[in-house]
C-alpha cells in the first residue's frame, strides 16, 4: 500500500524493500532471524554455482574473441572480485568457518540429486553468452570496474537456467535479472529475489505465456475502446506483440531508467489488482451464496469481471489510449513498430499511473453497476452481493 500511494520507494530504501517485497527475506522475519537466513541463502547459492562449474569446467569463463575491450576489461575486474571474495573466505574465524561448513553440508545433500542437461544447458549458457554483453551497458552500474557486474550477471543467469530446467533461460531474463542486480547489488540476494520473481512469472516467458498476455491486453483494450482494438486486432493478434515486451520487460525501456524501476516495484506490489484479498474475500461470500442458491444461472453470473486483468494491462491500455490516433494512422506491422521504437524513454510515469488507475477504477465501476442493473435479486440486499462490495472499494473520490 505504501508503495503504491507513495510512487514507488525512495533510492536509498530500495535494496532493503526490494528483499522483502520479492520474497528473499519472509515479512514476518525478524531483525535477529535475517542473518542467519542470509548465511544458509548465501551458502546454498555457491553450493548450486560450483556444481554447475564442476559439470561444465568449460562454461565458467565467458569465451572471449578480444574484439571488445570493455568486456575483456569486465573479465578482469570480475577475476580481481572473486580473488577478493576467496581472501575474505580464508580470514574467517574458524566458528564462523564451522557454522558455514556445516551449512555447506546441508546445501550438498539438498541438491546432490540434481542432475543437468548437458545440450540444453549448454545451449542455455551460448545464449548467455550472447545476451549478457549487451545488456545495459550504458548504465553507470556497468561501466569502468563495474563492467565485472556483467560477469555477475552471466554467473546468476546460468546458475538460474541450471537449477530451473522448466524454465531454463529465455531472451528477456537478462534485462530482467540485471535490474534486481543494479537494485541489490549483490550475487546472492539478486538470485534469491529473481528467482521468487520468476516463480510467478516465468510463465510469460514461454509461448503459451505470450499468446495469453496477447489475449488479455486486446480482451481489455476492446472493453475499453472497441475502436481502436478493431483497428489493431489481426487474426492472429500479431498487431499486439509489440504489447508484451512492454509487459514482459515491466514497461523498461519506455519510461527513463528511475521511473522504470519505481514503476517495476508499483507493479509488483500487487495492490490494484482484481485477485486482491479483500476482493477475495468479497467474492467467496459470494459463492457461499450463490451454492445455496437453486437456481441454475449462479456460475454466469461470477464472470461479471475478468479477474486477470492485471494492474500491468492497465498501464499497457492507458498507453495505447493515450496515443489512440497514431495508433489508429498505422496502417502496418512497420509503422506499429516505429510507433514503439518512438516512445522509448519519452513517457511521463506520474501521467501514466494517474491515467492507468482512473481506467481500472472505470472498469470495475462499469461492470459492476451492470451486473447489478440486470442480476441483483429483490430478496437480497446489496450489502450481500460481491460485485456491490467490489464497486464500493473502486468508488473515486
Amino acid at each position: 500500500m505504501h508503495i503504491f500511494k507513495n510512487g514507488g520507494v525512495s533510492s536509498p530504501e530500495r535494496g532493503l524493500v526490494w528483499r522483502f517485497l520479492f520474497g528473499m527475506y519472509p515479512c514476518s522475519s525478524t531483525v535477529l532471524e535475517r542473518p542467519l537466513l542470509h548465511e544458509q541463502l548465501v551458502v546454498r547459492y555457491r553450493v548450486m554455482k560450483t556444481k554447475w562449474q564442476q559439470s561444465f569446467p568449460a562454461a565458467v569463463r565467458m569465451h572471449l574473441n578480444g574484439t571488445d575491450a570493455e568486456l575483456v576489461a569486465a573479465v578482469r575486474y570480475f577475476d580481481q572480485r572473486q580473488a577478493e571474495v576467496q581472501q575474505q573466505t580464508q580470514d574467517q574465524s574458524e566458528v564462523v568457518r564451522d557454522r558455514l561448513g556445516f551449512l555447506k553440508l546441508q546445501a550438498q545433500i539438498l541438491f546432490e540429486r540434481v542432475t543437468f542437461d548437458p545440450e540444453e544447458l549448454r545451449e542455455a549458457i551460448r545464449i548467455i553468452d550472447k545476451d549478457v554483453p549487451r545488456t545495459n551497458r550504458h548504465l553507470s552500474y556497468y561501466q569502468d570496474e563495474g563492467s565485472g557486474n556483467l560477469l555477475v550477471l552471466r554467473d546468476i543467469l546460468i546458475t538460474y537456467a541450471a537449477f530451473h530446467p522448466e524454465v531454463s533461460y529465455a531472451q528477456g531474463m537478462n534485462d530482467l535479472c540485471s535490474r534486481f542486480l543494479e537494485v541489490l547489488d549483490s550475487e546472492v540476494d539478486t538470485f534469491w529475489s529473481f528467482s521468487c520473481y520468476m516463480e510467478k512469472f516465468s510463465k510469460d516467458f514461454r509461448a503459451d505465456g505470450l499468446h495469453r498476455k496477447i489475449e488479455l491486453e486486446a480482451s481489455l483494450l476492446k472493453e475499453l475502446d472497441p475502436q481502436l482494438y478493431a483497428h489493431l486486432v489481426t487474426d492472429s493478434l500479431e498487431s499486439f506483440t509489440f504489447c508484451h515486451r512492454w509487459l514482459l520487460l515491466g514497461f523498461q525501456r519506455e519510461f527513463e531508467h528511475s521511473d522504470a524501476l519505481r514503476l517495476f516495484e508499483i507493479l509488483s506490489c500487487d495492490h490494484l489488482e482484481l485477485i486482491s484479498q479483500q476482493v477475495d474475500r468479497a467474492r467467496y461470500q459470494e459463492r457461499l451464496i450463490e451454492k445455496s442458491s437453486s437456481e441454475d444461472d449462479s456460475e454466469s453470473q461470477l464472470q461479471a469481471i475478468n479477474t486477470d486483468f492485471t494492474f500491468e494491462l492497465f498501464i499497457c491500455a492507458a498507453i495505447l489510449l493515450e496515443h489512440r490516433e497514431t495508433l489508429l494512422r498505422c496502417q502496418d506491422d512497420v509503422q506499429l513498430i516505429q510507433f514503439t521504437c518512438s516512445l522509448q524513454g519519452t513517457l511521463d510515469l506520474n501521467s501514466t499511473l494517474k491515467k492507468a488507475e482512473q481506467h481500472f477504477y472505470n472498469y470495475c465501476k462499469g461492470c459492476a453497476w451492470d451486473y447489478m442493473n440486470r442480476h441483483c435479486r429483490p430478496h437480497r440486499s446489496k450489502e450481500e452481493d460481491f460485485l456491490y462490495q467490489l464497486r464500493s472499494l473502486f468508488v473515486l473520490k
